[in-house]
């Protein structure tokens, strides 16, 4: 799970407004807590949080389960800081390594446990974001190039890296699109999801909602 620390000002800006700065950093942390949820609940696989900035290891200790890796990382963009963990985790001797958003919490669980399946008969497996990037990528193998020049934080995230992938000559297995919760209209699908999901669900997001006086089912 590709984690930040949440910092005010700094995390989640674009949902501000309609949340406060203090309440977007907030989000960030609840959605973060769940993601981690998330996939420590899938059998048979080793969990890893991948901090940023690097000296927030130590915050991510209390949140991680028991047995979690935690890997300090530092790079000049998304792509760099992928290609350290996957590469990393790889090298040590995992034969599937996969890295996941931690702002899309409502992410079907299926749809993790589907990537590990379609990993093994393709280089590479991809979830493409609604947005135009990726919520999801997993290797066998490190491959640096898959993440040089491309435009990180743009529409053309995904298209960009089918198509460096294909001129490599290296097989994209894709999963099912999902969205990430940037923009006012993530947040209100956020809301909308929970109100459908069972009430033990996101328990860190419903609290951060529940917060601000919220009830998922007003929306």
């Amino acid at each position: 799970i590709m984690a930040k620390r949440p910092a005010v000002g700094r995390t989640k800006t674009r949902l501000s407004p309609p949340l406060t700065l203090a309440e977007a950093a907030a989000l960030y942390e609840a959605m973060l807590r769940d993601t981690i949820h998330l996939g420590a609940r899938l059998k048979g696989v080793q969990l890893a949080i991948a901090v940023t900035p690097p000296e927030a290891t130590s915050t991510f200790q209390r949140v991680g389960p028991p047995g979690v890796i935690l890997l300090p990382v530092a790079g000049v963009n998304i792509g760099d800081c992928l290609n350290q963990v996957l590469g990393g985790l790889l090298a040590a001797g995992h034969p599937q390594a996969i890295a996941l958003n931690s702002d899309g919490p409502t992410l079907p669980a299926a749809y993790l446990r589907q990537a590990f399946v379609r990993l093994d008969g393709a280089d590479v497996v991809l979830g493409p974001s609604e947005d135009g990037g990726y919520y999801l990528i997993g290797l066998k193998q490190a491959c640096p190039e898959l993440f040089r020049d491309i435009e990180w934080s743009s529409e053309q995230v995904t298209d960009q890296t089918l198509a460096r992938a294909q001129a490599m000559g290296v097989s994209v297995a894709m999963l099912p699109p999902w969205y990430d919760v940037d923009t006012s209209a993530g947040l209100d699908r956020l809301r909308g999801e929970l109100a459908t999901l069972p009430a033990t669900a996101l328990p860190h997001t419903r609290r951060f909602f529940a917060r601000r006086g919220e009830s998922q089912q007003d929306h």
